[in-house]
Formats: C-alpha cells, sequence, structure tokens
C-alpha cells in the first residue's frame, strides 16, 4: 500500500526538516502544503525529499486538509495520514494509526487524546475538546472520544467519497460528518500528543466557534425541514395567536395593542422566512441528490 503522510505547515521552518526526515525513515512519502508561510518551510521540505504544494495565500488549515485531499488522489495513494508539522504528533504512531486500514477493517482511523485516562492536554482544551465532541457524537450519532484530532488516517475510499470544503478548523469535524453519511468505518486509536514549547497557534475559542459553525451549517443542510421548517411552523403558531388576540382585543375595545400587534407581526414574518427557507433548501438538496 502506498502510503502518504500529509502535513499542512505554515511558518513550520523550525519543526519540518526532523519530521520529514524521520517519517522517510519509516518508509513513508512526505506530502507538505505550505499555506503561504513567510519562511523557508518549503525550500527545506523540497530539500527533505517532500513532495511540497503551495499556497498562494493563506487558506487556512481547512484549506491546506483539502489541497492534501486532492493531491493525495492524483498521486494515487491508498492511505493518507494527516499529521500536524508544528511538533504535537509522534511519528511512532503512524504504523498502529495505519494498521486497521492495512487490515481492511475500517476506513478511518483517529489518533485519540482521550482513550487512556490520562492526558498532557491543558484542561480548558480538554474540556473544549470533549464538548465539541460530546455535540458532534449526539448529533450524528457517533461514538468518538476525539473528534478534533487532526492525527488521522484515511483509506482509498475516504478520498474518493469525502470533499471537504471548510477553510477552518471545522473541517474536522466536517469531515466526520460526511463520512458517516458516506456509510465509512470510523475507529480510534490511543496516541500521545506533546504541548510542550511552541506547538498550535490556534485560539480555543475560535476552534469552539469555528467548529460550532461548520455543524450548524452541515447539519441545517442535511436536515433543512427539521432544522428551519419546524421552527418556522412554531414562530407562524404564535403569530398567528397574537394575531386572533389582537383582533379580539379591538373587537372588543376599538383599540390596537400596538406591541401585541407587532409581535404578532414579527413572529409571522420570521416564520414565514424560515418556512420558505426550509422549501427552498429541501427542493434544491433533492434535486443535486438526484443529479448525483
Amino acid at each position: 500500500m502506498k502510503v502518504i503522510v500529509g502535513l499542512p505547515a505554515y511558518n513550520e521552518e523550525k519543526n519540518i526538516a526532523p519530521l520529514i526526515t524521520n517519517i522517510l525513515k519509516l518508509g513513508y512519502d512526505v506530502l507538505v502544503c505550505d499555506d503561504a508561510s513567510t519562511d523557508n518551510t518549503s525550500f527545506i521540505a523540497e530539500k527533505m525529499g517532500a513532495t511540497v504544494i503551495k499556497h498562494n495565500r493563506n487558506k487556512g488549515y481547512g484549506g491546506a486538509i483539502q489541497s492534501l485531499f486532492n493531491k493525495s488522489k492524483e498521486l494515487k495513494c491508498d492511505i493518507l495520514v494527516t499529521f500536524d508539522s508544528d511538533g504535537q504528533h509522534n511519528y511512532k504512531d503512524i504504523p498502529n494509526l495505519i494498521k486497521p486500514i492495512q487490515e481492511n477493517k475500517v476506513n478511518l482511523v483517529i489518533g485519540s487524546r482521550f482513550l487512556e485516562e490520562k492526558s498532557s492536554i491543558p484542561k480548558y482544551r480538554e474540556i473544549g475538546i470533549k464538548t465539541l465532541t460530546k455535540i458532534v457524537n449526539t448529533i450524528q450519532d457517533l461514538d468518538v472520544t476525539d473528534s478534533q484530532s487532526g492525527l488521522r488516517a484515511y483509506d482509498k475510499q475516504c478520498l474518493e467519497k469525502i470533499f471537504p470544503t471548510e477553510d477552518t478548523m471545522g473541517i474536522s469535524t466536517e469531515i466526520l460528518i460526511k463520512a458517516i453519511e458516506q456509510k465509512l468505518k470510523i475507529s480510534e486509536i490511543s496516541v500521545k500528543i506533546s504541548y510542550e514549547g511552541e506547538t498550535s497557534t490556534q485560539n480555543p475559542a475560535v476552534h469552539g466557534l469555528s467548529v460550532l459553525g461548520t455543524t450548524i451549517k452541515l447539519i441545517s443542510i442535511k436536515h433543512p425541514i427539521g432544522f428551519y421548517g419546524i421552527p418556522g411552523i412554531v414562530f407562524l403558531s404564535i403569530g398567528i395567536l397574537f394575531t386572533i388576540l389582537t383582533l379580539t382585543s379591538f373587537a372588543e375595545t376599538r383599540t390596537i395593542l400596538t406591541n401585541q400587534a407587532l409581535l404578532a407581526i414579527g413572529t409571522i414574518i420570521v416564520g414565514l422566512v424560515l418556512v420558505m427557507t426550509s422549501i427552498i433548501l429541501f427542493t434544491i438538496i433533492s434535486v443535486v441528490r438526484e443529479k448525483h
């Protein structure tokens, strides 16, 4: 099997050389996506023997992962391992990560930080990641412990069936959601992550918001009737109720309660917008699915 280790990299000249050397020693090909670095990341990676993709502008973590997916398919690889370039991941975990795929047991393997009881991850990050994971598990009927891990292995089916589009950190969630939709098998192995020195610079709050935003967007597209239609009907019902109350009050007193009337109009407008949005999205998605 042809195994490619994909490294999303932005200004990683301090870490990239030893990382590539160690991965090459394991017998795997290395693919680096230089996300418009301003240092010597690309130059060093090419000198070390890696294949390099260069972005003309910074596209973010998600954009780098998209490029790694696309290039890996072009290179006809059997397994793509995504591996952070900032020194957090241990290259020695790669053989165990790809083993379930090599044995044809699963399609996607996640390197989880939480399968073991003790974790070196800072507590605030642990709480945030576990909360996001619980949300993703609940919405998608998943059973994983680390939905935000960037250390993953994808087989050829994943590369052929999943087309990630997110530019943000939310791409990790997007891929899992799309993997479930494609009925791909997912498993996890335990890994240890280093948080010493200069590792991830991603703001945890920004990370969390991007993941939540991605999750909400994907679920709204997948279930437009439930996401927009049902709340729309609720708003319409409330609007109709307040309209009846306003008309009843006017019939009895010949005066219009302004606040009540405005509430009736506002909720009816919101309800109509949500219902129309659900119908339009449902129609578009149905047409797209039929064409595929």
